[in-house]
């Protein structure tokens, strides 16, 4: 691990190892449990999961689904596992105002073409500033620096970290921009992770998000003006999943909001397949959590649900209300928490899959 050059630490009892490994030619850095052999293998481009796997009932189970090929992760299609900054989701043609300026990030880009979503941090090769390994797991901080001329309509300075954790059986991040300018910025974090219970399909899976409301959208999935992108569930053709429910045939591509907290202060979704036991805990920190199907994948469509934890909603740099979550004055810090945990029921209900019911 000396070759990692950078500063790290080893507990003497540590059973969790990080090492350097490749992916298609793209540096990446495996963490795992020497006992369990669950992994994750993060790549230093994005800090984007590639994978993660975990042991149970004598196989390996995959969780996520990320980039299965350096060209597919080259191609950015459906943002597999990207993690989201300095903006969530798209931004209205590429232009917003700021502090009474107009931006533009895609200057020259005629109309019916503007089209950008999901920030910069996702394509960022970024530096590995520490690593720890511990017997509990083992993490990593990957660094990186947006100055103000590397992206159009974005002239800030902005230093950015990742803190990724692993256990074995639960992934975290911790997503931090700090501006490093002279004046304020417009700023803000998610995470677009795709989750599997290995292969199970995702019609047959169980699906809980504790959210009240949801954002409304037009076509082009931007909010709504006004107090109209604000509606109960029961309103719009989202389904409700405050209650487990099964996902079946729905096709979503939405942002649920008004989410209860649990009493730690987390707001927590779950995916479950009845017919293992397995489920994964999608918890963060406030925000609100976007839902999709993945019906517009390139490949696999509808092989892994993306269950986005994000701060802010689409379209944020130019909503009134938002002003102020987005907001990041000189010299200051705003980090987002989330994550994922994967457990196992100790009695699983009987699940028929032909019928898609439980018994």
């Amino acid at each position: 691990m000396s070759s990692l050059a950078m500063p790290f630490a080893r507990a003497e009892t540590s059973s969790f190892r990080v090492r350097k490994v490749e992916f298609g030619g793209i540096p990446a850095l495996e963490l795992r449990d020497e006992r369990s052999g669950a992994c994750a293998v993060f790549a230093r481009r994005g800090a984007t999961l590639l994978a993660w796997r975990v042991p149970h009932a004598g196989e390996m189970v995959s969780l996520a689904d990320g980039y299965e090929t350096a060209v597919e992760f080259d191609s950015q299609n459906g943002v597999r596992n990207g993690i989201l900054a300095p903006f969530c989701n798209r931004i209205a043609d590429g232009r917003y105002r700021f502090d009474d300026r107009e931006f533009d990030l895609l200057p020259g880009v005629p109309d019916g073409q503007r089209l950008i979503y999901h920030g910069f941090l996702r394509e960022m090769e970024l530096s590995v500033a520490d690593v720890q390994e511990s017997i509990a797991g083992a993490s990593v901080l990957f660094t990186g620096v947006i100055r103000p001329d590397d992206f159009p309509g974005y002239p800030f300075a902005l230093k950015l970290s990742v803190r990724v954790s692993f256990t074995g059986r639960g992934v975290a991040l911790t997503v931090t921009g700090t501006n490093i300018g002279e004046r304020a910025i417009p700023y803000a974090a998610g995470w677009h992770p795709y989750f599997r219970l290995g292969d199970a399909p995702i019609e047959t899976l169980e699906l809980t998000v504790p959210a009240a409301r949801c954002i409304a959208t037009d076509r082009k999935l931007l909010p709504l003006p006004g107090d109209a992108a604000y509606a109960p569930i029961a309103q719009t053709a989202l389904p409700d999943f405050r209650e487990p429910r099964l996902i079946g045939d729905a096709v979503i591509d939405g942002c649920y909001a008004g989410a209860e907290a649990e009493a730690d202060g987390l707001v927590r979704s779950r995916l479950r397949d009845p017919a293992t036991g397995r489920r994964l805990t999608v918890w963060q920190r406030g925000g609100l959590t976007h839902v999709f199907t993945g019906d517009t994948l390139s490949r696999d469509a509808r092989r892994s649900i993306a269950i986005e934890p994000v701060e802010v909603m689409t379209d944020a740099f130019n909503r009134d209300e938002c002003a102020r979550a987005i907001r990041l004055p000189p010299g200051t810090t705003s980090s987002f928490s989330c994550g994922v945990e994967f457990d196992v029921d100790a009695a699983p209900a009987t699940f028929n899959r032909a019928s898609s019911a439980i018994e």
